[in-house]
């Protein structure tokens, strides 16, 4: 097998790993696909992604359709006539016409140990659900979600203290490796496609800001969990007298109480009643402020013992 025209399909930093790895490795990258422009800040001027401004910098043509799905930009794939697509965190469904195009088809990077985790968020909903293990799968693509064919899976455990933004970073590159792997089978001719057994699936659904509210009747390692896996977007919260406060970082407790209640804030951390336990806040922001410290946090807002913590309704 000769060199393969490759043409990249991702968004967010998480695919930059990938797209770099292909570059490095002499790839014949002839186009980068991606999201269109978004505007952010208070400015709302238009930011390109960051695997947009990745490709830039190698020289690759970048295409930005506002929908893959649409006839005009399918023509143009099929014009580029790809050997191989690769897809990665890209965030849009990819229509039968367009996954026919590619020789071989298309490949995604998918950041869960399929068939578990099919879906937008795997990573955070991994955390989330108190797993021990998880890792990346490379799939041939069909039109279900994540349904495909598996080709190589890597593995690796979740430390106990891991937030979802150290595991994504860990994850991006294990990506990066999983593909370099298929890439490498597909050229020796040893790619072995693997059914999923559908049974064993779960899904993790994209986050939405409401998924963070901390239910403080729960048990403290499950808020413990949630407050991992929602960081850093879009952040575990709590209320208190009305106002949104988000939790970054939390700690075991040994206390015990009415789940919401305060049990002892100082400078060691705010300690929250959960059920049959308690957690110990130690980075917090309440809303229009820094995230700061427990201790900085407490310099300027007041939180005693038998401080309730709620829902804000």
């Amino acid at each position: 097998m000769g060199k393969l025209r490759v043409v990249f399909m991702g968004t967010p930093e998480f695919a930059c790993p990938t797209l770099q790895r292909l570059v490095e490795r002499g790839h014949e990258v002839v186009a980068v696909v991606t999201q269109p422009d978004r505007p952010k800040g208070r400015g709302q001027k238009p930011v390109p992604p960051p695997v947009k401004e990745l490709a830039e910098r190698h020289g690759i043509q970048v295409l930005q359709p506002a929908r893959v799905r649409a006839p005009e930009f399918v023509e143009q794939l099929r014009e580029i006539a790809p050997d191989l697509v690769v897809v990665v965190a890209f965030g849009q469904i990819l229509p039968k016409s367009l996954l026919e195009i590619p020789r071989y088809g298309c490949i995604n990077v998918h950041a869960s140990l399929l068939p578990r985790y099919r879906g937008a968020a795997p990573l955070n909903w991994c955390i989330i659900n108190g797993e021990t293990e998880t890792g990346v799968t490379t799939m041939l693509m069909d039109v279900g979600l994540d349904t495909g064919d598996m080709l190589v899976k890597k593995a690796t455990p979740i430390d106990p203290e891991e937030d979802a933004r150290s595991l994504h970073d860990r994850l991006s590159i294990l990506g990066a490796e999983a593909l370099d792997d298929t890439l490498g089978l597909l050229a020796a001719g040893r790619l072995s496609p693997e059914k999923q057994d559908d049974s064993l699936s779960c899904y993790a659904p994209m986050l939405k800001k409401e998924d963070g509210l901390i239910d403080w009747n729960r048990e403290p390692v499950a808020v413990r969990n949630l407050v991992r896996g929602m960081n850093p977007w879009p952040g575990a919260f709590t209320y208190l007298d009305g106002k949104l406060v988000k939790v970054f970082r939390v700690a075991t407790g040994e206390g015990l109480g009415v789940p919401g209640t305060v049990l002892k804030a100082d400078r060691e951390g705010i300690e929250v009643a959960c059920n049959g336990g308690s957690l110990i806040l130690l980075e917090l922001q309440l809303e229009g402020k820094k995230r700061l410290f427990a201790r900085d946090f407490l310099a300027g807002c007041r939180i005693g013992p038998g401080t309730v913590l709620g829902r804000g309704d």
